[in-house]
């Protein structure tokens, strides 16, 4: 395991900028890999921009930037996740305007982690929280199960990870909410940083009458490099929605960057 700074946990986040000369123990390949690891004991800050394309008659595209900090705790026995979604929705009855911006609803994982190894995997809650409102969430908090389980052999990174949500209070005039989410995950890395990868978001909505599938089916290719001492980790993604509700998107561009806090003397 890999010792921090010597900082307490809640300041640990800002404590490893200040370590950042030490990094230098860590090559970009390395550090592919622990990025190809969602569960890895390895701060990380990332950006991910999803633009949807064709929704509606008039080919609307709708887009949302999740802000998603990725916290381990406890020496990386828990790993927290929140994604605060950022999210643009178009008029789709007009060639152009938008119905509504801003924050969506806010969730947050945290999987108990029981080791770090080739083979991995992790349980835990997820929770939502409805800060998006009448326009851009469900106005329910929901909760449920989460799980993810992934191998690292060589250059490959295989997994998988799951969750499904269930409304439990809110506003009673809102649809009640019950929904899955299943995404695997596969990377090869190539060398000097740069690996390829597969990560499509499968989602499913139990509480549609028809068309609540939504499965998207593509790849993508990144690349770690460092900015200054600091380790960026950039990638862009398509994906085509081969199966989708008559309203869906039919495809979807993703650009990420993430910013690396890895524990020095890792």
């Amino acid at each position: 395991m890999r010792r921090s700074c010597g900082v307490p946990l809640v300041a640990q986040a800002l404590a490893l900028v200040l370590c950042l000369p030490s990094l230098s123990a860590q090559t970009a390949d390395q550090l592919a890999q622990e990025a190809a690891n969602p569960i890895a004991d390895l701060v990380s800050l990332p950006i991910q921009n999803n633009t949807d394309f064709g929704l509606g008659s008039f080919d609307r595209a709708r887009n949302v930037l999740n802000f998603q900090p990725v916290v381990p705790l406890a020496e990386g026995k828990f790993i927290t996740r929140t994604i605060f979604p950022f999210v643009r929705i178009p008029d789709t009855s007009a060639e152009s305007g938008t119905l509504t911006s801003g924050l969506g609803d806010v969730s947050l994982t945290a999987f108990y982690v029981p080791g770090q190894g080739a083979v991995m995997w992790g349980v835990g809650p997820i929770a939502e929280v409805p800060t998006g409102g009448s326009s851009r969430g469900s106005e329910k908090w929901s909760v449920g199960p989460a799980a993810v389980v992934l191998r690292q052999q060589g250059q490959w990174t295989l997994g998988l990870l799951a969750n499904n949500v269930f409304s439990i209070a809110g506003d009673e005039a809102r649809a009640d909410v019950n929904r899955g989410l299943l995404q695997y995950f596969i990377v090869r890395q190539l060398g000097n940083g740069w690996y390829v990868n597969s990560a499509p978001i499968i989602t499913v909505n139990w509480e549609a009458s028809q068309d609540g599938w939504l499965v998207p089916f593509g790849g993508g290719a990144g690349k770690v490099f460092f900015f200054g001492k600091l380790p960026i980790n950039a990638q862009v993604g398509a994906y085509a929605n081969v199966v989708k509700p008559d309203f869906g998107p039919d495809w979807q561009f993703r650009v990420q960057l993430q910013t690396l806090f890895p524990t020095p003397g890792g």
